[in-house]
């Protein structure tokens, strides 16, 4: 058995940050990760950064025109190489950050509870036990596998990180899912050259949305050629040699369609990982969804053991796991001010093309509150800077308190939105009013100054 003062499972944005933490601090850390194609986390791997540097290509790609699909192929095959590229980089940066520290040692294996203390290691060649007094679960989140007939052992079917290994454009690429994960990859594949159908199972897209947002998505990404099919409940998957074999209903109609594609994606949402951990052992409870139960300091049920990052449910954004190391460093260190339950509001970006970003309330939820509102929009067609980029399609919404001028909600669906909703974050953060960012100085021409009108 080897003695630490710290074990950390899961080498994610929230964990390597704390590990860092805490040997800077003298302490003896564990670091236990299932694969050395994960140090890093998710973000790095198979996440953020290997999609983000897909999706610029894949707005390089709309921009050549005329294009064969074998030239398009070839492109494709250099974008999916850069982007091995970039994460093998910051995949050894992220790995030398931690060991290269003398009183941190990473294990690459399997991590298991068997006590509150004890966690076992199985690597590929060894088993160990490493002890803990105090003990940091981070093991993310993982693609839900819907149990359709077909998809197991389908060599055409893929989740959103094994279609980012493949080097062939499909020509037709099927979506299973309507979400925001489905739709980000529908952008970029459609992007790059593939002819992309979605099958969404319900009657309309990101529900979570205001409908003229979530039209507005629909509308632009149609003009990108991308099909969808709502209603749609997959039945099966099956194949040939050559192709994927999509069989789905209309739940309207009961009408039942075959849909033929060269791969199909499964993006049917994430659930907590937490498979293998045994975490009875430990005395950590979940919910009915398997997500990792917390208090406002990111205690589990068994106070000196903590989770961090998508493992315990709510938003599943890297800039929240390095919320949570902040949250864990001040509980320990600091004045214990920092809290999950303070933190809102908190912004997000989803990126299509162009990129879906939003903070705070929609407008359907303002009116289920009851609150009195003004609702202010601004096509993104009336917008300088967006006439020079030569991509005006898309809308901006404020959600404004009629009483006393607090925004209570935007969605820019924009160019460069993800860099904007910063800006809206800050003055709702700091608690400005409305007039704030109406009659700030931006620059010119600029997507920011686009925020004068908007709340004009």
């Amino acid at each position: 058995m080897k003695d630490f003062d710290v074990i950390i499972i899961g080498f994610g944005k929230g964990g390597k940050t704390l590990a860092a933490e805490f040997a800077k601090r003298a302490k003896n850390v564990a670091i236990v990760e299932r694969s050395e194609k994960m140090y890093g986390g998710t973000c790095i791997n198979i996440g953020c950064i290997p999609t983000k540097t897909l999706v610029h290509q894949a707005k390089i790609a709309s921009g050549m025109k005329g294009l064969t699909f074998d030239e398009k192929s070839d492109f494709f095959r250099q974008a999916i190489s850069l982007k091995e590229d970039v994460i093998s980089m910051l995949r050894n940066k992220n790995f030398h950050n931690l060991a290269d520290y003398p009183n941190v040692t990473i294990y690459t294996g399997m991590g298991s509870f068997i006590s509150p203390n004890l966690v076992s290691v199985r690597t590929a060649t060894d088993e160990m036990i490493l002890n803990a007094d105090q003990i940091i679960i981070n093991t993310g989140a993982e693609t839900i596998i819907p149990p359709i007939e077909g998809i197991a052992n389908n060599p055409f079917v893929y989740t959103s990180t094994s279609l980012m290994e493949q080097t062939a454009l499909p020509r037709h690429l099927g979506i299973v899912g309507g979400g925001y994960i489905g739709l980000e990859f529908a952008s970029m594949f459609a992007s790059f050259g593939s002819q992309v159908t979605v099958l969404e199972g319900y009657s309309e897209l990101i529900s979570r949305e205001d409908r003229d947002i979530a039209a507005c998505v629909r509308e632009t990404l149609e003009k990108k050629g991308v099909v969808f099919r709502l209603n749609a409940k997959v039945q099966s998957v099956k194949h040939t040699e050559r192709k994927a074999i999509v069989t789905f209903g209309d739940s309207l109609t009961n009408e039942v369609f075959e849909l033929e594609a060269d791969a199909v994606l499964l993006a049917t949402g994430r659930r907590p990982n937490t498979e293998g951990l045994n975490l009875q052992a430990a005395g950590v409870e979940v919910d009915t969804r398997g997500t990792i139960i917390v208090d406002e300091y990111l205690k589990t049920t068994n106070p000196a053991i903590r989770a961090v990052g998508d493992v315990k449910g709510g938003l599943q954004f890297t800039y929240i796991s390095l919320d949570d190391y902040r949250i864990i460093r001040e509980d320990l260190y600091g004045d214990k001010k920092r809290r999950v339950t303070d933190r809102n509001p908190v912004s997000y970006s989803v990126f299509i093309d162009p990129p879906l970003s939003r903070i705070g309330i929609n407008e359907d939820e303002a009116r289920k509150q009851n609150l009195d509102v003004v609702i202010k929009k601004l096509s993104v067609m009336a917008i300088p800077r967006a006439k020079t980029l030569g991509e005006t399609d898309g809308l901006l919404k404020a959600i404004i308190d009629k009483k006393n001028g607090m925004i209570l909600g935007v969605t820019l669906f924009a160019p460069d939105s993800s860099e904007v909703i910063n800006t809206v974050a800050i003055a709702m953060k700091t608690k400005q009013n409305y007039t704030f960012l109406r009659d700030f100085i931006y620059t010119h021409p600029s997507m920011s100054e686009a925020l004068n009108d908007l709340f004009a």
